[in-house]
């Protein structure tokens, strides 16, 4: 279902951009500065919570998640399939695009929405596209928030746990309820080791995840996109919005020696580490991250304010 001003309509909203449709949410006012929120790996805008959305909203700003391309109800790239084997080891020739592609998906759709500049929100993969966008779009970002990146520069601090990497290449689930088993696990191996979630309710969100598309080809896709993009760092010295890095302190996926390095490369940035917080968005966390979104996002709202 789609969302307009945090309510449920009968049709999701779509964007078209280029050749590819985006489908969207709102909550909030449209006529305030607006947050576009951006997913990580094969998640789809349901990993925005719409509390989430509806808190960040009643801090005064036009808040936008949505599906990016080859997941949720956006467009899909068929059966063109990808070699991941080959790509950890650097030869990502079967890459069906990159993050440079998927960043300007997430310009098109500001463009179909008419906002010239927005503060973006980027979580994980998310974060990657968002650094991308603030890179290479530096007249459309207000300020930029990367939550739980990377640079994508490999190295033994900055790479996931072996064991963490088998699992992202595990065959995909052939049923909804081995979908729902293997969300589970996984989270509970990258989840926030001081912040456990609620059980019942979290297979109940898998399920809702997985009734509204289930669609493992494109997070396969996704994650070759990441391997085709290398070490972004360069990119990453190129920007000048306002940016705040958060990164939790327990994260096995993307350790927090990631954060730290994209901290490290952008002019000005603020790192926060969430101690016991994992990779993941525990609801316990919420009103810290929100209060260091809405500081950060009024840092850039400042610097853009004519002298």
């Amino acid at each position: 279902m789609g969302s307009t001003n945090g309510e449920e309509s009968e049709q999701p909203l779509r964007a078209q951009v280029g050749e590819i449709e985006l489908v969207y949410e709102e909550f909030g006012a449209p006529g305030e500065e607006t947050i576009l929120l951006v997913m990580g790996l094969g998640m789809q805008l349901l990993g925005w919570d719409e509390r989430f959305c509806r808190q960040l909203a009643e801090r005064g700003y036009h808040v936008v998640r949505f599906d990016n391309r080859d997941v949720g109800l956006s467009t899909r790239f068929g059966s063109q399939r990808v070699n991941l084997q080959a790509g950890m080891i650097g030869m990502t020739a079967s890459a069906a695009y990159t993050l440079a592609e998927m960043a300007a998906d997430a310009v098109g759709l500001l463009d179909h929405l008419g906002i010239e500049r927005s503060h973006l929100v980027g979580a994980s993969m998310g974060g990657m596209i968002s650094q991308t966008v603030a890179a290479h779009y530096p007249d459309r970002v207000l300020s930029l928030c990367s939550i739980m990146s990377g640079t994508g520069r490999r190295s033994l601090k900055t790479l996931p746990r072996p064991d963490i990497l088998r699992m992202l290449l595990r065959p995909p689930a052939k049923t909804r309820a081995e979908y729902i088993d293997g969300i589970e696990r996984m989270f509970t191996k990258i989840g926030s080791p001081a912040y456990p979630p609620d059980t019942e309710r979290f297979r109940e969100q898998a399920g809702i995840s997985y009734d509204r598309s289930y669609y493992p080809a494109g997070t396969a896709r996704q994650l070759m996109a990441i391997m085709a993009s290398g070490n972004r760092t360069d990119d990453l010295r190129k920007i000048r919005a306002p940016t705040q890095v958060i990164h939790g302190g327990a994260d096995k996926l993307v350790p927090a020696a990631a954060g730290r390095t994209t901290a490290a490369a952008i002019a000005g940035a603020r790192y926060e580490e969430i101690e016991g917080m994992g990779h993941d968005l525990p609801m316990q966390t919420w009103d810290r991250i929100i209060e260091l979104i809405v500081e950060n996002a009024r840092r850039g709202a400042r610097d853009a304010s004519p002298a």
